[in-house]
């Protein structure tokens, strides 16, 4: 996780990802990359500059109009050195595609659309995912359209893609076993990738970590360093991949012979709350000597609260924790994590969702993350 570059959003209701980094515009407000905040938007000249054209690129680098044309429209059968030269002068001339023309020509919009959940604890979750399908649409045509979405229940931001056809292909996260928006993209033979699993009968693409995986290897884990009580520590009942962590946990606690207690699913605790519940559990007759957590946000009030109510960490209670970020490790050291890449993840949606779109089978369009350990006691 290291490497990434730093990124703070300011007052994000939507934002827009070209090749190259985010496009600025009134609707598109963020501040981007190096440890820098970009609070207003650069001087704009009274006089407008030439627009950059096809002919421009091909001047610059000695290519044909075709072969920029093809390269710009992500054409894979050109060279990678190729395609870089092409999308390098594209961007030091600010070359910007005219969507309008290229939508009434083709049909197309050159728009990704991703969908994402704005309720999500995972610390720098979207981060990550912005920036990861970002880099995967670097050197296509695509550019990439976010829409925060805090009803998972609600179909009303597919629907308007569909209707208006803003995009050519969409990204959704946090999936319910039956999610309708699921089942919306189906029916109007929309492209476009999950991340996360369902259980409809008909197959369509999706990446997703492999929660299950996660699961065994955390029980294990605290099997194996003396817990025989363990708690899951788990929120948002409303998603498939809640449904795969329980089962795998109460499977391979009793495989181990170890007790288990579920935390109750409620989705809407602040960390100040979640802090006294774990204070309050550490004076409970039933405490338990080991923790499965999903969340870092989680992970880390309930620790706070546990120490706070008088337990050692490493000692009296052992905790395995999803990790999203490098923050809880820099705070709890000792406490082992199980990694979910998300940026990674982001990079893979763009390569199922750009294949789907190009009209491959959805069935040869599934994929799974492995956990990555990071056990430190």
């Amino acid at each position: 996780m290291a490497g990434r570059s730093n990124f703070r959003f300011r007052k994000v209701a939507s934002l827009q990802w070209k090749t190259g980094g985010f496009a600025r515009g009134s609707a598109y407000k963020i501040g981007v990359m190096a440890n820098k905040t970009i609070s207003k938007p650069p001087a704009i000249s009274a006089r407008p500059s030439k627009r950059a054209t096809l002919k421009t690129i091909a001047q610059l680098t000695g290519l044909s109009l075709s072969t920029v044309s093809l390269s710009l429209r992500g054409g894979t059968t050109l060279k990678e050195e190729t395609r870089r030269r092409v999308a390098e002068a594209a961007a030091s001339v600010g070359y910007v595609p005219d969507r309008a023309g290229v939508r009434l020509r083709t049909g197309k919009t050159n728009v990704v659309a991703l969908v994402l959940d704005g309720a999500d604890d995972s610390i720098d979750f979207a981060r990550y995912m912005i920036q990861g399908i970002g880099e995967g649409i670097t050197g296509t045509r695509y550019h990439l359209v976010v829409t925060p979405e805090f009803d998972r229940t609600s179909i009303d931001s597919i629907r308007y893609i569909l209707e208006n056809r803003t995009a050519d292909g969409v990204i959704i996260t946090h999936t319910a076993a039956r999610d309708p928006r699921v089942q919306l993209l189906m029916d109007n033979d929309m492209p476009f990738v999950t991340h996360g699993r369902t259980e409809f009968f008909t197959p369509h693409p999706y990446h997703d970590f492999h929660s299950e995986r996660f699961t065994e290897l955390a029980v294990e884990r605290l099997a194996a360093k003396g817990c025989s009580h363990v708690m899951l520590v788990i929120a948002d009942d409303r998603t498939n991949n809640f449904h795969n962590i329980v089962r795998a946990f109460e499977r391979t606690a009793g495989r181990l012979g170890v007790r288990t207690k579920m935390f109750d699913h409620e989705t809407d605790l602040t960390p100040a709350e979640m802090r006294k519940f774990g204070r309050d559990l550490a004076h409970a007759p039933d405490c338990p000597d080991g923790i499965v957590c999903a969340s870092e946000i989680r992970c880390i009030s309930i620790i706070a609260g546990l120490i706070e109510g008088g337990r050692r960490l490493g000692t009296d209670i052992q905790c395995v924790c999803k990790q999203t970020s490098d923050i809880l490790p820099a705070i709890f050291p000792q406490v082992d994590t199980i990694e979910e890449d998300v940026f990674a993840a982001g990079q893979e949606l763009t390569r199922l969702l750009l294949r789907r779109i190009d009209g491959e089978p959805a069935e040869a369009l599934q994929t799974l993350s492995e956990p990555i350990l990071h056990w430190r006691g």
